[in-house]
């Protein structure tokens, strides 16, 4: 079985992140902005890992909200080390944009996911 295209692509955009981390340290000298755009931006990848164990569904969607919101943060934290002038445009164009792709994969996924939980819930049918 082939991986989630969300497990795939999470974990690719922590490997950016990672990689502009240590730009960011090596070369500008910049530790605050840059560690918490890493941790962030790793933990969206981390929480997609914990929401395939998932308990249930609602662990599931638990687990990818933890995700989205990851996302959000760092999308927060690229916008800031750009404005400041740590990140050129080019480089935050394309990592913020794999970002915002993220949270809308993520937002439908969850989604779909209420729907089918709700689905599944009612008088009926049964619970997965």
């Amino acid at each position: 079985m082939s991986k989630s295209i969300i497990a795939e692509k999470s974990y690719a955009f922590a490997v950016r992140v990672v990689r502009m981390y240590q730009h960011l340290s090596a070369e500008k000298k910049e530790f605050v902005l840059s560690k918490q755009v890493l941790r962030s931006g790793t933990s969206i990848g981390a929480n997609v890992q914990e929401a395939t164990g998932g308990q249930s569904t609602a662990d599931f969607i638990h687990k990818l909200s933890i995700a989205r919101k990851e996302a959000r943060e760092t999308s927060y934290w690229l916008r800031l080390l750009h404005e400041t002038g740590y990140i050129e445009t080019k480089h935050y164009k394309s990592i913020h944009d794999d970002c915002l792709e993220l949270i809308k994969i993520l937002n439908s996924i969850i989604l779909t996911s209420q729907g089918k939980s709700k689905t599944n819930s009612e008088p009926g049918t049964r619970n997965s």
